[in-house]
């Protein structure tokens, strides 16, 4: 199985990457003899106008490859965002087509990525939040005559990315621009923003490798993937140990060259004795925790026609324990994945799947009897079911993922559960007995007969006070114990 997947990787990724040019197997890191007299006329006025930037790019391995200014920036004059700037065509923004000049492969694996395609968020239903619940149309721009959502350019579009609007003349409109979002969608027609990760303009690798990085995006209610990281012992040992992390070296095996501890970098993307380096984060990532169901990432990957939906789930499982197995022994690995994936299972046996057919009933009742009123977000059960799976229910998946035991059980199972008892249940009661009489009294019929029906089922019956009279025995027995333990 092992060697099939690496054969797989080997055609996908074509290699272990360096980080100062190509790749390490296809051929050698691209240099320059000399810098180029457009990129010694740019320094000649950057080390004086933005210092910052002339000592950030003097520090990278760029500068000592002698790539410059202009060999990133450059651009032809029919570019949408060319912009004529002391007698040189150039771009303000670098776009990941123009990376692809001289890293092909990172780029290539990145744009079949997930990491790529953020930007497509734009219309959704986190997006819709963002411009009509929370925004309005009040911020007017050159390419917004009609306004756009402040809430959505300074948040959605800041992650996710936007989509790069070019003025007369070049310019960009400010509604979007500056953006690094991983998924921006540039002048170009290419998705995606080299720099979310590698901040310029040093593109320094040991700053890519840290937490930190992805800890941008990757925080807050409903993918609180830093936190998780944090409380970890992964992230405890990390923050231990750091000077032992060994973050600037060019060759960085697991194992190898470092053992104190992963980052986010290390499971996801970097190279393992086995697998080569990936930009495509999806590689070793069998479940989509995203959907209100977890989802195998393949298909994810096949609905959108990426070529990595070839990779199966149980493959990218695979990928992942070759990490594990650098530091954990396999039965260790073996049964970390046996108690995540039973969380998920929960999560999906006990909420997902009874919560989503008691609010689409809901819904159902609230249409019909709302008519054209009826709005989403308008009613207090459609906050109460968002955040169910796409917080609560999110937090637990993706903690118990890490090994964050706080986040999966008081900020994830627990949360779900007080939720869904003490407001979802309640709601879903009051829109029943709102409606039971009305022009919406077949579906309110409907909602609640199919609540009945959960709440019997053996996982929520408990709230009802029936519980089996033998686990009730069990469970008192275990309180008695327990007592006389601790005395």
């Amino acid at each position: 199985m092992r060697t099939r997947i690496v054969g797989l990787l080997s055609g996908l990724l074509a290699g272990v990457v360096l980080w100062g040019g190509a790749t390490a197997w296809a051929a050698a890191p691209v240099r320059e003899p000399v810098l180029s007299k457009e990129s010694q006329k740019c320094v000649g006025c950057h080390r004086e106008l933005t210092v910052n930037i002339y000592q950030q790019w003097g520090k990278s391995k760029h500068y000592g490859a002698n790539i410059g200014c202009y060999e990133c920036h450059r651009a032809d004059s029919s570019d949408a965002d060319a912009v004529k700037h002391n007698g040189l065509t150039i771009s303000v923004l670098v776009s990941p087509r123009d990376c692809a000049r001289c890293h092909e492969t990172e780029v290539r694996e990145f744009t079949e990525s997930h990491h790529s395609k953020a930007g497509r968020i734009m219309g959704s239903l986190d997006n819709t939040l963002a411009e009509v619940v929370e925004g309005n149309r009040g911020m007017v721009t050159p390419a917004f005559p009609n306004g756009v959502s402040a809430a959505a350019v300074n948040g959605c579009w800041q992650c996710h990315g936007s989509e790069v609007k070019v003025l007369k003349g070049g310019k960009l409109d400010p509604a979007t621009w500056p953006n690094s979002g991983i998924g921006r969608i540039n002048p170009d027609g290419s998705e995606g923003s080299c720099s979310a990760c590698h901040q310029r303009h040093d593109f320094s690798v040991a700053q890519a490798r840290q937490p930190e990085n992805c800890g941008k995006c990757h925080m807050g209610p409903d993918h609180p993937q830093i936190e998780i990281y944090n409380e970890s012992k992964h992230g405890i040992n990390y923050y231990a140990n750091k000077d032992e992390m060994n973050l600037h070296s060019s060759k960085w095996v697991v194992g190898e060259d470092y053992f104190a501890a992963p980052t986010c970098a290390t499971c996801h993307m970097s190279a393992t004795r086995e697998l080569p380096v990936s930009h495509n984060v999806g590689l070793r990532i069998k479940w989509n925790n995203r959907p209100v169901h977890s989802k195998l990432s393949h298909l994810t990957d096949a609905k959108w026609g990426l070529p990595s939906a070839s990779v199966t789930g149980d493959e990218r499982r695979e990928n992942m324990k070759t990490v594990c197995v650098a530091c954990h022994a396999p039965g260790f690995t073996d049964n970390f994945f046996t108690q995540y994936e039973a969380l998920i299972d929960l999560y999906d046996q006990k909420f997902a799947t009874p919560g989503e057919k008691l609010y689409t009933a809901a819904t159902a009742v609230l249409k019909k009897a709302r008519g054209e009123q009826y709005a989403a977000f308008a009613n207090k059960i459609d906050y109460t079911w968002f955040e169910l799976w796409h917080h609560e229910g999110r937090r637990a998946r993706h903690a118990a993922s890490m090994q964050a035991p706080d986040y999966t059980h008081w900020h994830g199972t627990y949360d779900l559960a007080k939720n869904f008892y003490s407001e979802f249940v309640p709601e879903i009661e009051e829109i029943i007995a709102d409606n039971i009489q009305g022009v919406a009294a077949t579906e309110a019929a409907a909602l609640e007969k199919l609540l009945a029906e959960v709440l019997a089922s053996s996982d929520h019956q408990w709230s009802q006070g029936k519980v089996n009279p033998e686990e009730r025995a069990e469970r008192e027995k275990r309180r008695q114990e327990f007592l006389n333990r601790y005395k």
